[in-house]
């Protein structure tokens, strides 16, 4: 991990090395690391999957981003007591706020909240809890990536695709999403896909 923490030090000696004009993250070294140590310590208070475009940037897409998406399932308030005070032990602070009690009601009102190193502005992990049957399929069927070399959970290809093409249909998300058929060709289930899409219509 010694040339992800120089990595860092280059960001605040040179900030436009690994850092656009946008705010986002480029060097891949940098996220892959973050994103492992910052899962370690998920996974032993809960189950949790990254999604969105972290996937397909892991998976080799190249583009930067600032944050890192995360699902967990709804805790109770001291299971999330208990996560939110091991990351601040392990250097991680939260954005929106120190006051663990308002933390959990904006995840209770289904709202996300963004970790960071201290004293490191990016890039953040973004947390929600689960709101609905298609987020709990997703933690049910998580899956790790060989592809990507982290060892780390990932919501499916199949349930990727289908929110990059169906939900949130963005250059950007569609961008990824080619990117997934391409590179994750045997692992393809239309089938699947189209039945995400049809739970993800009725959530609009």
């Amino acid at each position: 991990m010694k040339l992800a923490r120089n990595l860092w030090e280059d960001i605040y000696k040179a900030p436009y090395n690994c850092l656009n004009m946008e705010r986002r993250v480029s060097d891949k070294n940098i996220l892959n690391y973050f994103a492992e140590e910052f899962c370690k310590i998920v996974e032993r208070h809960t189950r949790y999957i990254i999604v969105s475009g972290f996937v397909a940037i892991a998976s080799g897409r190249a583009r930067g981003t600032e944050d890192i998406d995360m699902i967990i399932p709804r805790l109770s308030k001291e299971e999330f007591y208990k996560l939110h005070n091991d990351l601040l032990k392990n250097k991680f602070i939260c954005m929106q706020s120190e006051n663990e009690e308002e933390l959990y009601g904006y995840l209770k009102d289904n709202l996300s909240i963004r970790y960071t190193w201290k004293d490191k502005p990016i890039p953040e992990m973004e947390i929600k809890f689960a709101k609905d049957e298609i987020d709990n399929i997703q933690l049910s069927s998580r899956v790790k990536l060989p592809l990507t070399g982290l060892n780390v959970w990932f919501s499916t290809i199949n349930a990727n695709i289908a929110f990059k093409e169906e939900y949130l249909k963005s250059p950007k998300d569609l961008e990824d999403a080619k990117h997934l058929r391409i590179v994750y060709a045997e692992m393809i289930n239309e089938g699947e896909i189209k039945e995400i899409k049809k739970m993800l219509r009725k959530r609009k």
